[in-house]
């Protein structure tokens, strides 16, 4: 396909949504398709100008909607000159600088899933100091990866990063609907009514909180299935009905899944679960 057509239709392919949502079990035995990527328009450097989000997306940035954000913050510049405008159009012909730091298009795409131990942040630099949960994977890329949704500091478990500003746009867009499961051990007991209010969802200092599925485990210990993803929900659930978090560790991401993978370790998502996961959103 040539640069420009490719172009246009990514462009255009953030307005597209799935006609309904599958199931995992739907794409077991389905030939996948390999996912597009901006390497056709890394070949020349007279490609068709896109707007300066989706071009440091593009970079491994961040996702679109995060370096919408660092371009407000005046944080981009462009052939010398600081950028704020959104509208702006660059392409790979353009110096384009990032904090200082000269941003390229990469066309080697990344998926990868860490197990985040306790104690680390997900951001991409913390001005207080605290290790950052990228950190853990700068020694095995050399590719700028970003984390896609977050997992607070006293949280565990799964959490994905990408150099893919599409993917993580479509995984982090709230009607993404993907699911996201916690196993939590908490300080006192959880009843089966309480796993049922949860269910049904609780009001927190004004905002609305409803989990998809809560099975108690053991009487301090629950399963809990999220799709909302709103900061801090479980903690928040828990707290209203006088229950502390003494462990919070999430398992599974849509289809992919923590299985034996060790705190602090990682591996790439195969070709099939990176389909999987975008034929998931809504």
């Amino acid at each position: 396909m040539p640069a420009n057509d490719f172009m246009k239709k990514w462009l255009k392919d953030g307005d597209k949504k799935p006609k309904s949502r599958p199931s995992a079990e739907k794409f077991t035995n389905t030939d996948f398709k390999k996912k597009k990527s901006a390497a056709s328009f890394v070949k020349t450097e007279k490609s068709e100008p896109v707007r300066l989000q989706a071009f440091l997306a593009h970079c491994g940035v961040a996702s679109r909607r995060a370096c919408e954000q660092i371009i407000l913050d005046g944080r981009v510049s462009v052939n010398g000159k600081v950028v704020t405008e959104l509208g702006t159009k660059v392409s790979a012909a353009d110096e384009v600088l990032v904090d200082g730091k000269s941003v390229h298009l990469e066309q080697k795409k990344r998926y990868v899933l860490l197990n985040k131990p306790a104690g680390f942040v997900c951001s991409s630099s913390d001005e207080k100091g605290r290790q950052v949960a990228a950190d853990l994977l700068r020694d095995s890329y050399k590719e700028r990866l970003y984390n896609v949704g977050r997992l607070d500091m006293y949280s565990k478990g799964a959490i994905l990063f990408t150099n893919d500003g599409d993917f993580a746009a479509k995984l982090s867009h709230p009607s993404s609907q993907i699911e996201k499961e916690y196993i939590v051990e908490t300080s006192q007991i959880v009843t089966e009514e309480t796993a049922r209010l949860f269910e049904h969802g609780v009001r927190v200092d004004n905002v609305f909180y409803k989990c998809v599925r809560c099975d108690v485990l053991k009487p301090k210990k629950i399963r809990i299935v999220l799709i909302e993803g709103k900061n801090r929900e479980i903690r928040k659930m828990l707290e209203s009905q006088n229950i502390g978090t003494k462990s919070l560790v999430r398992v599974r991401i849509g289809n992919v899944n923590l299985d034996e993978l060790h705190p602090g370790d990682h591996r790439e998502l195969t070709e099939q679960e990176v389909q999987v996961l975008l034929d998931l959103c809504k």
